[in-house]
């Protein structure tokens, strides 16, 4: 049986498999060795419902619930966590998602830092790898206009970035096409006089 990556997340993960989504490139790079499967859902969190916001102990506690179940029904299963990435505030007060007369963002850069760290301190306590997407898109000088499209959603190259991220994790952890059987032999490995030779193998 093919191993499979689940995506599990919000609509920054559901728009994971648009053009130039970090899941689609994922899905691509392992296309000959396992699958990926998105349930990413545009308005969910980690309660599972469509409110835009969960306290910072909820959230922790409820990311702490979701390894937990995951671990304990596959034991051997690789969870990895993404962070939150950072917020433009003055790019969620271009796109606000309905009309915003207090002229304040309904997002802030300081609390997705904090709802960051709490998923960072998260898989310390829980033993698995993060994948620090706050800390690590502010490195890059021009990343509010370079990887955010409406401050809070990723563009073509933020989506570069996570993927980028995410292979490193999991290469760190042993998955990596050089490490995984391939499901089928590669036609130029198959001797056209003795095809069955190569799936016997």
């Amino acid at each position: 049986m093919r191993p499979t990556i689940y995506l599990f997340g919000d609509s920054i993960t559901e728009s994971s498999f648009a053009d130039g989504g970090w899941g689609a490139a994922l899905a691509n790079h392992f296309c000959r060795t396992l699958d990926v499967v998105l349930r990413g859902y545009s308005g969910y969190n980690t309660r599972y419902a469509a409110f835009q916001h969960v306290p910072l102990d909820e959230y922790k506690q409820n990311l702490h619930s979701i390894v937990s179940s995951l671990k304990k029904r596959w034991p051997k299963t690789l969870v990895l966590l993404i962070t939150p990435p950072p917020i433009d505030e003055d790019g969620r007060l271009r796109h606000p998602y309905v009309e915003n007369p207090s002229g304040l963002p309904e997002r802030t850069n300081e609390a997705a830092g904090s709802f960051a760290k709490a998923c960072v301190e998260t898989a310390e306590e829980c033993g698995i790898p993060v994948v620090d997407l706050w800390t690590r898109m502010q490195q890059y000088t021009d990343w509010r206009k370079a990887y955010l499209s409406d401050g809070l959603h990723l563009t073509k190259e933020g989506n570069k970035v996570v993927f980028e991220e995410v292979m490193k994790k999991l290469e760190e952890r042993g998955l990596s096409l050089e490490k995984l059987k391939a499901d089928l032999p590669l036609i130029a490995d198959i001797d056209h006089d003795d095809p069955l030779k190569a799936f016997q193998q």
